[in-house]
């Protein structure tokens, strides 16, 4: 088969459904990390505790995450894939406006009407990308998957960033979350032009059972494809939500006068950017989803090993690992569509919209082992032993699951 010229590729890499989903999961992540970087003022502001009423918010959206990530997964496989672009992104982008207005809100139960608005907008955010890497995997040829979805995640993630130079220079928290949501819903209108997947057009009005989250537990081919698929992603999470919103508490144990959880998340996102950017162009020179994580992974714990055990001393170096750190676990979108790629059309949205918010699921299941090993270890070393047992999974599923680098994804399970 002739290999399609240089301007047919980038035409392809740069359609709308990439470009389109490319700013969806940029104005995703701006969402999705907003609170967190609000966190304080807000609160603050509002009157409310930031550590105990912050938690219980923050465990509120993550809820909505989880209970989003399968109610638009279904939806998804049963409705369309532009169904769940359309929808997510308006529960989302409504959620983060009305939290703009909290200042106006009566004070009674604030707490309360905060969290509910993040519980909704987190199950707006649950649907997000896991629709658009399905719709770009399937409007793009083979071949240029994996560089199709790279671009949108590479793009999207930077929505971290701009999230926390808008919180600086808005002159206000609730203005930010009104810009998010303004953002979201510009996106709206401009998502009128995409067309649905021409694959799932193919299967919408046969008989085949479509969306059955179920179907994932009553098959043991099944489960394990989907369980590995949860496994592969586990590392990046780890990095995170252990290594970077809690480097605070590795600080005295280093001998560092101080870490900043915000700055490591920020500049572990920056690396993530680069990294998810770069992964598709490894796959595509590699033919091999497989062997790509595989090396990235690599590299990660290597970073992990220096970061944990090789003398970081100083506030620059703990920074500086956490760009390694991001870049190594750059492969959020290789991984999402590995899960797309391992299942078929009619429950494919269910397994992408699922996998991701499986894995930041598993983050209180993480730090729970990381703070049940602090009671007879040191902090470096329950890390270490969390991680072990992370990336452990992570190398085991990433062998042996099936390539799907070729995979023609016309067929159903």
């Amino acid at each position: 088969m002739q290999e399609p010229a240089l301007s047919s590729k980038m035409k392809y890499i740069f359609s709308i459904p990439v470009i389109i989903s490319a700013l969806g999961y940029f104005v995703d992540i701006y969402d999705l990390l907003l609170f967190g970087i609000v966190r304080i003022p807000s609160l603050k502001a509002l009157g409310l505790n930031p550590d105990t009423d912050g938690t219980f918010i923050l465990n509120a959206q993550m809820i909505g995450l989880l209970i989003g990530g399968i109610f638009w997964g279904i939806f998804g496989d049963k409705k369309g894939r532009l169904s769940v672009l359309f929808g997510s992104i308006l529960v989302y982008s409504l959620a983060n406006i009305a939290c703009g207005f909290l200042p106006y809100f009566p004070r009674e139960h604030l707490v309360y009407q905060y969290a509910g608005l993040r519980f909704i907008a987190g199950i707006g955010l649950a649907g997000e990308l896991g629709a658009g890497i399905t719709l770009v995997s399937e409007s793009l040829p083979k071949n240029l998957r994996a560089i199709g979805t790279s671009v949108v995640a590479g793009f999207g993630l930077m929505g971290a960033v701009v999230a926390q130079l808008t919180v600086e220079l808005a002159g206000g928290w609730n203005i930010s979350y009104m810009i998010g949501g303004v953002l979201g819903i510009m996106l709206l209108f401009l998502r009128i032009s995409v067309s649905e997947s021409g694959i799932y057009k193919n299967i919408e009005h046969q008989s085949v059972s479509k969306g059955n989250f179920l179907s994932f537990f009553t098959d043991r081919n099944r489960l394990t494809r989907y369980l590995k698929c949860i496994a592969v992603g586990l590392p990046t999470w780890y990095c995170i939500g252990i290594l970077a919103v809690l480097a605070n508490q590795f600080a005295p144990e280093m001998g560092i006068a101080g870490l900043n959880p915000g700055k490591a998340i920020m500049w572990a996102y920056i690396g993530i950017s680069v990294g998810d950017l770069a992964s598709g162009f490894i796959s595509h020179f590699l033919k091999s989803r497989k062997m790509a994580i595989f090396y990235m992974l690599v590299f990660t714990i290597i970073g992990v090993v220096i970061m944990l055990f090789g003398n970081t001393d100083s506030e620059t170096k703990y920074y500086m690992f956490c760009v390694w750190l991001g870049l190594g676990t750059g492969y959020w979108a290789m991984f999402v569509t590995l899960a797309a790629e391992q299942f078929g059309t009619n429950i494919r949205n269910t397994a992408t919209t699922t996998v991701p918010n499986m894995v930041r699921g598993l983050v209180p299941v993480m730090i729970f082992g990381f703070d049940f090993f602090k009671k007879d270890f040191p902090v470096i070393t329950s890390a270490a032993l969390v991680g072990v047992i992370v990336f452990g999974l992570a190398f085991y599923s990433a062998l042996t699951l099936s390539e799907t680098h070729d995979k023609d994804l016309e067929f159903t399970e």
